[in-house]
C-alpha cells in the first residue's frame, strides 16, 4: 500500500454532551435549499487547537490538538465547503495527492473525496483531470489557476452531484466503487487516467460516475477561470449556472448566445430547461453563483445571480419535459445601483477592469473606496419571503464598493424599485453569501469586516474587524457566528452585541465555509480538514493507511 496524505483516525472520546438536534449538511447551505448558513446543532466548541503537523506529512500530531476528532490532509486547495449525509464527508480539492497514488500522476486537476465522518479514513475518490485545452474554445482563459473541484457535493440519497474542474455536471454513486461499477457510465478507469494516458484498473476505493453532462460540449459555453458553482437538487431537477464567460483578454464574451442557467433532469442527466435572457452580452466575468430555491405565494421559484449584476427568478420545473424548454422568468432586480454603473455620471459605458488592482491604468487603490460596478457571485439567500443578495468581483481584483439588497420576492416584473425592502451600502465587495437567524443578518466582505444588521430593516448593530481577506459565508450555529479567513477561523457570539469569543490561526489560508453536522463542526484549512467536537481527542496515527 503507497502511503496516504490524509490521516485516518478513530474517535478516542466521546462527546461531553450529545446535540439536542443532530442532523447532516449534504449540501452547499445544508438542508435549506434556501442556502441560508445556520444550523440547529448544539454544544460546539468556542475554539480548538488545530495542532502541530507530522513529520510524515500526513496530518497533526496527537497530543497537540484540542477539540479535534479527526484531521484530514487532502490536497493544496480547498475552495468549497464540505457536505455530510448518512456518515459519509464529501469534499472537493485539487489533485495534489495523486503523487501516493502509483496508478497515476498529478496533472494539477481536481479531486473529490468521500470520508467516513466518524474517522476521516478514505472511502473513495475520484480524480479529475484537466480540461485539454484541445477541448477549449479558442482563446478561453480556463484552468490555469489549478484549484480543483471547487463546487461543494450535493447529496441526495444514494447520489452525491458536483460540477468538475472540467466543467462536467457529475452524479456519482455515494459508495463510489466498493458496490460495483454502475452504469450508464461505466469508463471510470479512462475518466481518471486522462485522455491521452491508457484506462487504469480501478479499485473499490475509487469513485462512481454514474452520468455526466459536460457545459462546453453540450451547451456551447466557453469558460472562464473555474466553474465553481454547487448544483441546486430539487427532487428530479437539477439546477446550475452554465459557468459561460468572457474571453482571455477580459473584454467580452465568446459565446455570448449560450445559456446561461439550465436545469438537468437528476435521474439522466438530460437538459430539460434553459434561459433565455442573453447575458452573454452582459457578462463583466464569469457565471459562478449557486442557485436558490424558495416558495413564494404557494409557487416555487429558482433564484439566480447574473454576472451581469442582476437577480434574477424563474418558476421552477413541476414536470420533466418531453424536450428541453425554457424558464419561464418571473422577476429581474439589478443588484448594482446606478452610481455604481456610471460613477462617472456621464452616461458613458464604464470599463469595468478599471477596477482591478493589477491593471496598469487603474484608479482602484485598493481601500475599499473604488466605486464601480460588480457581478454576482455568492448566492442570493432566500428567507421568508425575500431574497438577499451581495455584490463583488474576484478577489484578485481588489477591494472595492460592494452593496447588500433585501428583495421582496413576492412581486413581478422588472423589480429593482418595487422590489427593493432596503440596501445596505456599509460593506465592501463580497463573494459571501449571508446567513440569517433570530431577526440578525451576519454578512462578511472581502476585506474581511463581519457585519451584523436587523433583518428587517438593515439596521447595523456591529461591524467587526478580522483585518484579513475573507472569502467565507457566516455560519451561524450554538449561539456562535463561525468565520473563516485568510489567516484565522473568528468565532463570534451571536447577538447584537458584538463580542468576540475566539481566533484560531490554521496555518494556511482557509476559503472554504465552516458547516456543523451531527454535532460536529468541519473546518478546512487551504489543505487540511479538521473534525472539531466538543471534547475529541485524536487517536495515534495508525501504522498502515488507506490508498
Amino acid at each position: 500500500m503507497t502511503r496516504s496524505t490524509f490521516l485516518p483516525i478513530t474517535a478516542a472520546i466521546l462527546l461531553a454532551a450529545a446535540p439536542v438536534q443532530a442532523v447532516d449538511w449534504p449540501s452547499w447551505g445544508g438542508c435549506d435549499l434556501g442556502r441560508n448558513m445556520v444550523s440547529s446543532e448544539t454544544g460546539l466548541p468556542d475554539s480548538f487547537k488545530p495542532g502541530d503537523k507530522s513529520p510524515t506529512g500526513a496530518g497533526m500530531l496527537p497530543g497537540t490538538t484540542e477539540n479535534v476528532r479527526w484531521v484530514a490532509h487532502l490536497g493544496n486547495f480547498i475552495c468549497g465547503n464540505p457536505t455530510v449525509a448518512d456518515g459519509r464527508v464529501f469534499v472537493g480539492t485539487d489533485d495534489a495527492s495523486l503523487q501516493n497514488d502509483t496508478r497515476l500522476k498529478r496533472m494539477r486537476g481536481g479531486m473529490v473525496w468521500c470520508l467516513d465522518e466518524k474517522t476521516g479514513q478514505m472511502l473513495w475518490k475520484l480524480p479529475v483531470p484537466p480540461r485539454p485545452k484541445e477541448r477549449l474554445p479558442e482563446n478561453a482563459h480556463y484552468g490555469q489557476q489549478n484549484l480543483g473541484v471547487c463546487s461543494s457535493p450535493t447529496i441526495v440519497g444514494n447520489r452525491a452531484y458536483v460540477l468538475t474542474n472540467s466543467c462536467e455536471v457529475l452524479c456519482l454513486d455515494v459508495k463510489g466503487q466498493a458496490d460495483g461499477n454502475e452504469g450508464p457510465f461505466t469508463d471510470e478507469g479512462q475518466y481518471i487516467a486522462g485522455s491521452k494516458a491508457p484506462p487504469v484498473q480501478l479499485e473499490k476505493t475509487d469513485g462512481d460516475i454514474i452520468w455526466k453532462f459536460d457545459l462546453i460540449d453540450e451547451l456551447g459555453i466557453c469558460p472562464h477561470d473555474v466553474a465553481a458553482c454547487s448544483v441546486l437538487v430539487d427532487g428530479r431537477f437539477l439546477y446550475v449556472v452554465s459557468a459561460n464567460g468572457v474571453n482571455h483578454e477580459h473584454t467580452f464574451c465568446l459565446r455570448p448566445d449560450a445559456p446561461s442557467f439550465i436545469a438537468l433532469d437528476a435521474q439522466t442527466g438530460k437538459l430539460l430547461a434553459t434561459d433565455t435572457e442573453g447575458l452573454g452580452h452582459r457578462l463583466w466575468h464569469c457565471l459562478w453563483s449557486p442557485p436558490t430555491i424558495g416558495v413564494v405565494n404557494g409557487k416555487k421559484l429558482v433564484f439566480f445571480g447574473g454576472g451581469d449584476g442582476v437577480c434574477y427568478a424563474f418558476e421552477a420545473l413541476t414536470d420533466v419535459p418531453a424536450a428541453p424548454i425554457h424558464f419561464k422568468k418571473v422577476w429581474s432586480y439589478d443588484c448594482v445601483p446606478p452610481n455604481y454603473r456610471d460613477p462617472l455620471g456621464d452616461g458613458m459605458p464604464f470599463n469595468y477592469y478599471i477596477g482591478d488592482k493589477r491593471k496598469k491604468y487603474t484608479t482602484n487603490t485598493d481601500d475599499g473606496t473604488f466605486l464601480g460596478p460588480s457581478e454576482i457571485i455568492a448566492s442570493p439567500v432566500f428567507h421568508d419571503g425575500r431574497v438577499y443578495c451581495t455584490i463583488g468581483q474576484d478577489p484578485t481584483h481588489g477591494r472595492g464598493r460592494g452593496i447588500l439588497n433585501c428583495i421582496d420576492a413576492s412581486k413581478t416584473g422588472d423589480i429593482t424599485h418595487t422590489g427593493c425592502v432596503w440596501t445596505y451600502d456599509g460593506l465592501e465587495r463580497s463573494i459571501s453569501s449571508v446567513a440569517i437567524s433570530d431577526g440578525l443578518l451576519y454578512a462578511a466582505d472581502l476585506a474581511g469586516h463581519v457585519h451584523c444588521l436587523d433583518v428587517n430593516t438593515g439596521k447595523p448593530y456591529w461591524v467587526y474587524e478580522t483585518n484579513t481577506e475573507t472569502w467565507s459565508t457566516p455560519l451561524v450555529a450554538d449561539g456562535k457566528v463561525f468565520v473563516s479567513t485568510k489567516k484565522k477561523v473568528v468565532v463570534l457570539a451571536a447577538g447584537k452585541e458584538k463580542k468576540l469569543l475566539a481566533e484560531i490561526p490554521l496555518g494556511a489560508s482557509a476559503y472554504a465555509t465552516p458547516v456543523a453536522a451531527n454535532g460536529t463542526l468541519f473546518i478546512c484549512s487551504q489543505s487540511y480538514l479538521w473534525a472539531v467536537q466538543k471534547g475529541a481527542t485524536l487517536a495515534p496515527e495508525p501504522a498502515t493507511a488507506a490508498k
